[in-house]
């Protein structure tokens, strides 16, 4: 808000300026010219951040919690997934294209140039952390700007982080 009350005062001191030199103009100007004057500037206007890229690659990860979660999931934009756990061997599967469409659709309609970089901390003992990383940021899926994406990344960790499974093929 402040930046904006800036803007605006400088627009307005700005037209004042060039209000007060207009009326300074020459004497011997010709009578048959047309007078010019130069507009008074516009104000910058104040828009959203837009997305940066469309959110794939990206990792879902899940750590911490009363079992000790240490789940991984980085999924490309081709769909191959890369899930680690715990004392599991790592796997490479497949997403089933139903889930890499939701999965996709969902990271397009994130704002990710509004998330912070940060790396999200434990709130409280045993609290367990579900994040997105993509585009550089990370964020908690509790971040109301990563709602879109609830949904798709609950089902990544529910169904498709135990391969093989309906939703990951081994490959």
């Amino acid at each position: 808000m402040t930046n904006l009350s800036r803007y605006a005062a400088m627009a307005v001191c700005t037209t004042v300026a060039g209000l007060v030199l207009t009326g300074c103009g020459s004497e011997s100007g010709s009578s048959g010219s047309p007078e010019t004057t130069t507009p008074p500037p516009t104000m910058p206007t104040v828009t959203q951040s837009t997305p940066v890229g469309t959110g794939l690659p990206l990792t879902v990860s899940r750590t911490g919690g009363f079992a000790g979660f240490d789940d991984h999931v980085q999924i490309g934009a081709d769909g191959v997934a890369t899930v680690s756990k715990r004392g599991k061997e790592t796997i490479r599967c497949k997403l089933d294209p139903s889930l890499l469409t939701s999965l996709t659709t969902a990271a397009q309609q994130v704002d990710w140039a509004s998330l912070a970089v940060t790396k999200p901390a434990t709130r409280h003992p045993d609290d367990m952390i579900v994040a997105v990383t993509a585009n550089g940021k990370t964020a908690r899926i509790e971040d109301p700007n990563l709602k879109p994406l609830a949904a798709p990344v609950n089902q990544v960790l529910t169904e498709a982080a135990i391969p093989p499974g309906k939703l990951c093929k081994q490959l």
